[in-house]
């Protein structure tokens, strides 16, 4: 099922914030309007803002009173720096928007037609990414066996992305081979994304899935419970995996149990110019930590430190899954710059 969906300048995709108990499908009609549901998470996953991203700068030269290319292109610089403030660490968000400025930047036609170039341009971006999930699921299901139980952090699902999803996609392309699999699904506070988003997405199709808090992984993994980790990314650099807050301590804890640990993405979360150290590290709202569905659990005025996504150094990960092929330790080395 598509998470979003162009229609004749408005677009279309779910309040992720009001799952799993309520199903509302959010009309963004302006560029402040997606950059208002990006920063507030209700859009979310590094795929899904990749396809965002593109369709708010669609929307900005759908409605433009432009009349010329050079004002068309300025409106949709002003729509991009817009979106790239929203959230800085998920790398597909600004390969989108610089992907379709770079198309209208070499367009020589009509400004009518440019419009019409950028709008196909971006609902070309989210059909690729629906089509390499598919490709990731089938790649990444060759590494699980029948009756393995496969833990994952945060949501890397159909809501993540624009159909079918990585982790997920992963997970659900075993599922529909026939093998007999179990999720067990990290809580990942502080949003809760797997608790509200990725348990909602397994039940809904019949997968088994156990949820957990934080906490339990080490438990779990102890007990001999988990056959492998297959996790998402918002960023691929040159030494790091960036993913939700807590995918490092879940990686350095299946080292320690000798658990196979997965990353499903896309190349186009690959931004291997950069370090980890380059990479800056959104930190969120002090609420998200003191408070739960409103209720505030903690004293008033306490310090907060709430890093969005960490950074799980390369050697933790046993391999990244792409719509290519999967890439295992003895070739990260062979990453270049230039690999995307």
């Amino acid at each position: 099922m598509r998470m979003i969906k162009w229609q004749n300048g408005t677009v279309l995709t779910p309040d992720q914030t009001k799952l799993p108990t309520e199903e509302v499908t959010l009309e963004i009609r302006t560029v402040a309007q997606m950059a208002e549901a990006i920063k507030n998470l209700r859009v979310r996953g590094a795929p899904l803002l990749g396809a965002a991203a593109a369709f708010g700068i669609a929307i900005a030269v759908y409605h433009s009173k432009a009349t010329c290319n050079s004002e068309l292109l300025a409106e949709m610089e002003d729509a991009a720096e817009i979106i790239k403030r929203t959230r800085p660490t998920a790398v597909n968000l600004f390969w989108a928007a610089d992907r379709v400025l770079n198309k209208a930047r070499g367009f020589n036609g009509t400004t009518e037609e440019m419009k019409a170039v950028v709008v196909e341009e971006a609902q070309k971006i989210a059909d690729e990414d629906a089509e390499q999930n598919h490709r990731i699921g089938k790649n990444g299901a060759s590494l699980i066996k029948d009756g393995d139980t496969i833990l994952t952090h945060c949501n890397a699902g159909e809501l993540a992305t624009v159909e079918y999803g990585t982790a997920l996609g992963v997970i659900r392309a075993a599922w529909e081979e026939g093998k007999k699999i179990k999720v067990i699904a990290d809580e990942t506070r502080p949003l809760l994304q797997g608790s509200r988003l990725t348990t909602y997405e397994l039940k809904r199709d019949g997968i088994p899935v156990t949820l957990i808090t934080d906490n339990m992984a080490a438990h779990i993994m102890s007990k001999g419970l988990v056959n492998l980790v297959v996790v998402g990314a918002d960023r691929i650099v040159q030494d790091a995996v960036f993913n939700k807050i807590g995918t490092y301590g879940v990686a350095v804890l299946a080292k320690e149990h000798n658990i196979p640990f997965y990353v499903a993405a896309p190349k186009s979360t690959f931004d291997l110019s950069r370090k980890a150290s380059d990479v800056i590290i959104e930190e969120r709202n002090p609420d998200e930590v003191t408070h739960i569905g409103g209720k505030q659990i903690a004293p008033t005025g306490v310090n907060v430190f709430n890093p969005a996504f960490d950074a799980t150094p390369l050697k933790y990960v046993s391999g990244i899954i792409t719509e290519d092929g999967i890439y295992r330790k003895e070739d990260f080395a062979k990453f270049k710059p230039n690999f995307v």
